[in-house]
């Protein structure tokens, strides 16, 4: 078991929930909001790492078992390291099943990068 904690993406709302971070157009990012999100870029910050968390995000089914997406031209070790890197990062979740380990992209994940990175919605 890891003691690493999963970044807060979401926080939640009444009427549902707001990633952490405001698009960078509406205001400039507090200390804290640029560490969560300094963290979930630098993990993706490698291209195996993009690699793989791109497979896991585009295979069917929304999960994929390592398996199945260990061919991205490293060792197995090797992917098993960056597969614990983008974990820590609170960007992906995981599943023993078996002798197979099942990868998930967190809920909120991929909404919440997006809309950092979108212009602010003119009111």
């Amino acid at each position: 078991m890891s003691n690493a904690k999963a970044l807060p993406l979401l926080e939640p709302a009444d009427h549902g929930a707001a990633p952490c971070c405001p698009p960078l157009t509406e205001r400039p990012m507090t200390a804290e909001e640029a560490e969560t999100a300094a963290r979930m870029f630098k993990a993706l910050g490698d291209p195996v790492r993009l690699r793989l968390f791109s497979s896991v995000a585009s295979h069917e089914g929304g999960e994929a078992c390592v398996c199945d997406i260990s061919d991205v031209g490293v060792s197995q070790p090797t992917v098993s390291h960056h597969l614990k890197k983008l974990k820590e990062a609170g960007l992906l979740s995981s599943e023993r099943r078996g002798t197979w380990v099942y990868y998930r992209v967190e809920p909120s994940v991929l909404a919440a990068m997006g809309r950092l990175l979108t212009t602010a919605a003119v009111a």
